[in-house]
Formats: C-alpha cells, structure tokens, sequence
C-alpha cells in the first residue's frame, strides 16, 4: 500500500475515437505484471470495454478507472471515451487527474475530439504527454502530424509552459513504444514518461479535515453503491463518520435554454436528481450525514480493500450511497465543498414515454410511465451529460447527439423496457435575445470519386465549407461548419452515397442565431391500413410501391410503417390481403412469388427516418415505425390543418 503521495501517479487516456487509448491501457495493464502469466494469456483485447454495446461498436462508451503498479509507484489510469457524444464522461473524470496522455493517429493526426478533450485537459492545467500511436501504418505521416500538434497546443494553451510537452512513439497493439521512431520491445518508456513527466498529485496531505469529490459510481449486488474519486485533502479511514455536501453538483456551461415551441422561462435549469425535480439557479448547499463502511484501491480490473485513502488517491468508497457525481465527501466540524462540476450543454433531446401502439405489452418487461421514469432517475445518477424533463406521458430526454441518445435507448431495450421514441429535436439557447441553434464542426475524409456527392449533400443541409485539403494517403479532407439539426441523419445518407467509406466526426463548436431552418426531406412511407398479418401474397404486390421495412409473417397493426414510397407522399396499403383460393389453375397464378430481401433498419436509422408526426416503437424483440395518429382519416384531417 502507498503511504506518499509523491509515489502516486493519476493520468487520463485522452484522445479521439479510434486512435487506441484503450488498446494501450491493454499494454500497460499486461507489462504491469496485473496479471498472473495465465491470467495475461486468457486476456482479450480491448479489456477496458466491458460494456455489451462497447463490443458491439467497436468504441468506449463509459469512462473506467483502473490501477498498475511499476516499481513503487502506483499509476491511477482512467480510459476516457473518444466519441464526442460521450464527452460528459471526459470532463466528469478529468478532474481526478494531474496529467494525461494524448494518443493521436500517425496518419489522420489530430481530429475534432483531440481538440476537444485537449482543451479541456489544458484549462485544468494538466501536464500533458503527446503520444503518436500507430507509426507502422503505410500512410504514416510522422513530421506533419508533429507539425499539426504543435500548431493545435500553440491555439489552444493556456499558458506558455503548456507549449513543451514530451512526445513519444508506439504501436500500442504490439505493446511497443519509443522516444524516437525506432521502438523498444515494450512500453517501459511510457511507463518511465509517466512517473518522471506527470506530476504528483497536488493536494493537502497534512489538512485538518478530508475531501473527496465523487467524479463516478458503480454497484455490486454484495455491497450495493460505490462512490468513486479522487481524495483531494488528508486522508478517509474505514468506518469515520463524513458529511455529504452537495452544492448545485452538476451545471451546464449555460444560462437560458429553449426548445422550439417553449418559453425560455418554463424551461428549468434542473439538476439532474430525477425526472420530476428541478435545479434552483441560487448554489444552495445540502448536507447530509454518512459513514464510510469500506474503501478499496484499484488493482488491474479489481479493487481490494484497503484501510484508508491518503491523499491524492483514486479510490471507491461504499456506505455513502446518498452521495451522486459532483458531490463532496468530507470530514469535521466545518465541511467544505469542492468546486462543481461543469458540463457542456446538451445539443439534441428526443421524446421517451410508454408505449402506446396496438401490440404494446407483449414483448417487455416495464412498460409504465413510472417504471420508465424510475430508469431514467438510476440513469441520470452515472450518465450527467443528460437532462430529463417531463413531457406529456413521457419525457424530454436532452444529450449531446444522437449516438448518446440511441445508447440510452438500446440499453433501456435490452434491459426489457418497452417503450416508444420521438424524432430528435434540437436543443435551442437564448443569447441576447435572439434565439440560436448550436452548430458543429464536421470533418469528412472520402476518397476523390465521392467529392462531388459529399459537396451535393452538405450543400443541401446549408453546411459551410472552411477548409479542403488532399491527405497524404490520397484522400481528400473537408471541414465544414454545420448546424446540428442539418446533422441529423446525415452518417446514413454519406454512408450510402460512398458506399460505406467515409470518415467522419463532429464536435459542437458553439452556437449561432437561427437563419434558415432545416427541414428533413424524404419521400412519403408506405403504411399498412389493418390490422394483421403480412403476407406473400400482398408484400410482392406492395414492393413495387417502395422499399419494405418488414417480411412476410409479421404481425402489423393500422398505422404502422411498413416501408419507403417511392413517392413523395404517404401510401396507404394493405400488405394483409391473401390470395383467394379457387379452381382456376393458370400458369401466371400457379408462379411462385419472389420477395426482394427487404430492409432492416438498425436503431440509429430508424431514429434518422422519422419525421414530426411519427414514433418508434421500441421493445426488447422489435423495432417498429408508426405514424403518431394511427386512424388515415384523422391523419389526414390533421395533415390538412397544418
């Protein structure tokens, strides 16, 4: 056990999505000697992501903190996600540590999330390690993404120390790395860049009373709620009695937000302790009393018991289970709270209320309003990049894109919630007055034959060009400036358009008045006008309508969509109808009947389809699209309204 701060290193893995953060924790946590030679040899890649949609997508979704230990210097790694929806978990967590590693790409250099992520790093003042992963790529190009970096620490330092930073080289699948191009066998120079070029944590050891700011929480079915961060002022001792200070624990970096079609004013500025609840804009300070039960250190994937936490440790505490991300865990007569926690505000919200189609019911598990609210409270509790306001049957649920709202979704399905969901909304602000959308930087990489439509479809969304540029590798780079409501849907459309080549990633970059709304166009849907059961027979009559979403044998109710018009409007058809049986034997009527394979749209398509006045439906089992009012001839009375 570590009784010196001075032997205590915390550094965050920071960089954007792809570029191998988590695939050099592996190495670090394998040369670590964590794990027996057995254990090492049973290890799989990507260890940190643990998380079922963390495999299936190939990216960190979840900040995790994990310890290693090398000569006598305990190193506190936190793995940070690199995708700018989850950015909420790099701020929340950043402030547990006193330096970071930068990995950038040695071919795409630094993208929109480094930027991000550095930004964020520099304005905490922390001690930054570049590191260039990925030199044996053929289309490495080591001097100028050198040259980038140092350009990108010259915009964003805060000061001038923060322009000399060590750089180092690695392939962290091979778990090799080097102060030069020419690589060791391992990567003890990242563990030696670690003890000598990050500093000590810079903390009260000898203070009169304790803190800690909890930066995390997790949860066991043996001990219930751990409380997780860093231990910023003397030391906490099993079973010693705490205060829980909580002073307006997380805020967003803004002042008024609206949505279109709400007064600024009904729009609460609340904090995120339940769907019903709302935030005063006065820092009113709640104290509540606890006691710690037990505190574990970090070793590799597990934690083990410990007697106290010094100062400038990363530990998770349990017995406090009041406390929540952002609030202070201290010590004697007069507590003190650490500063809040500040987030970037969201961008987009959507609709999650109760499912209300014919089928409700039958394929999950919590299907009320009030089982739903309760998930969404457990989920504000970890996940406080979101707000949760009450809409109708529902509620508004604000994140920062449409990948950290379809997360949410998919996780809430799979946990057997039944529900449905509406078509994402931007989140508008008021500044000055006027009322403005929050606009993207979108950077796209495609080879040259697909310029032309890239230009076409981003012209169509009033994107603005900034700069274009041919890569070392024969590609060719845009940077545009985009509103978020023109993003909406746009990954499905240049997936399709360069057959499923392009690159892309956005970051928000700030927000503009609202000159020329965006307006999603697409043709009318094919909607079934019964109730019952797709068939053979009505599907290869309705395929030369449109594209089908759905295959025969499945269960349709009035009102939903079963397909794409090959029309601007709406269609209502009958897929149904079966073919009647009778004597007469014919050669056209005897032929068998051959469905084109139809098309089955992942969560994220399904949300980018919907328009104003549709749902998705949402159960453990299906995916189901449907129009909000199920009668045509109501429909179409209302449609003549607007």
């Amino acid at each position: 056990m570590i009784s010196n701060k001075d032997f205590i290193r915390n550094v965050a893995i920071i960089a954007h999505v792809d570029h191998g953060k988590t695939t050099l924790v592996d190495g670090l946590l394998k040369q670590s000697r964590t794990f027996r030679d057995n254990q090492a040899e049973m290890q799989q890649t990507l260890i940190m992501d643990s998380g079922d949609q963390e495999h299936e997508r190939g990216i960190t979704i979840t900040a995790k903190q994990t310890c290693v230990y090398y000569n006598d210097y305990k190193i506190n790694i936190i793995d940070t996600p690199g995708h700018a929806d989850f950015s909420g978990e790099v701020e929340r967590t950043l402030n547990m540590a006193d330096g970071v590693l930068l990995v950038v790409d040695a071919q795409e250099g630094p993208m929109p999330q480094t930027k991000f992520v550095l930004k964020k790093a520099l304005e905490l003042n922390l001690k930054p390690v570049v590191i260039i992963n990925k030199i044996d790529k053929p289309a490495a190009r080591i001097p100028e993404v050198l040259s980038e970096i140092e350009s990108l620490f010259l915009e964003l330092a805060t000061d001038e120390s923060q322009l000399f930073y060590p750089v180092y080289y690695a392939i962290a699948r091979e778990g090799r790395a080097g102060k030069t191009p020419e690589l060791d066998n391992d990567l003890h120079v990242i563990f030696e860049a670690i003890v000598n070029d990050i500093p000590a944590p810079s903390v009260e050891a000898d203070a009169q009373s304790a803190q800690l700011l909890v930066a995390a929480l997790a949860a066991d079915n043996y001990l219930g709620k751990y409380c997780i961060g860093k231990v910023f002022r003397d030391k906490l001792k099993k079973g010693q009695s705490v205060k829980i200070l909580r002073a307006n624990a997380v805020t967003f970096s803004q002042e008024t937000v609206s949505r279109e079609g709400h007064d600024p004013s009904e729009v609460s500025e609340a904090r995120n302790d339940g769907p019903e609840r709302t935030r005063s804009s006065e820092k009113m300070l709640s104290i509540k009393s606890g006691k710690i039960d037990q505190i574990f250190s970090y070793r590799g994937l597990s934690k083990e018991e410990v007697p106290e936490a010094i100062a400038g440790d990363i530990v998770a505490l349990t017995g406090v289970a009041e406390a929540n991300i952002g609030d202070t865990i201290a010590t004697g007569d007069n507590p003190e709270a650490l500063p809040t926690i500040e987030l970037e505000a969201p961008t987009l919200s959507i609709y999650i209320g109760p499912n209300t189609s014919p089928l409700k019911g039958r394929e999950g598990e919590f299907t009320t309003s009030r089982q739903i609210a309760e998930r969404l409270e457990r989920e504000l509790e970890t996940n406080i990049a979101l707000k949760i306001q009450p809409d109708g049957l529902g509620y508004k649920v604000s994140g920062r894109g449409e990948l950290h709202l379809s997360v949410l979704i998919e996780t809430m399905r799979r946990e057997g919630y039944e529900l449905e969901a509406g078509r994402p909304e931007v989140v508008y602000r008021e500044i000055d007055g006027k009322k403005c959308e929050p606009i993207e930087d979108l950077t796209i990489e495609v080879a040259p034959e697909f310029v032309g439509a890239v230009s076409q479809e981003l012209g169509v969304r009033h994107a603005e060009l900034k700069t274009q540029e041919m890569t070392t590798s024969g590609t060719t780079r845009f940077v545009y400036e985009i509103s978020t409501a023109a993003l909406i849907g746009l990954r499905n459309n240049l997936l399709t358009a360069t057959k499923g080549t392009v690159i892309m990633s956005s970051i928000p970059s700030g927000y503009r008045p609202v000159e020329v709304k965006y307006k999603p166009e697409r043709n009318g849907a094919l909607v079934a006008f019964e109730d019952g059961v797709s068939t053979s027979y009505a599907l290869d009559a309705a395929q030369a309508r449109g594209v089908l979403f759905i295959p025969p044998q499945v269960p349709v109710y009035q009102g939903m969509i079963v397909g794409l018009s090959n029309k601007k409007d709406d269609l209502d058809i009958n897929i149904c109808k079966e073919k009647q049986l009778t004597n007469m034997r014919t050669h056209a009527s005897d032929g068998a009947i051959q469905l084109t394979p139809y098309t089955q749209l992942s969560l994220e398509q399904c949300l980018d389809f919907l328009l104003d006045d549709e749902l998705l439906e949402v159960t453990p089992k299906t995916l189901r699209l449907r129009k909000r009012q199920l009668d045509p001839i109501k429909r179409k009375r209302e449609n003549r309204l607007t």
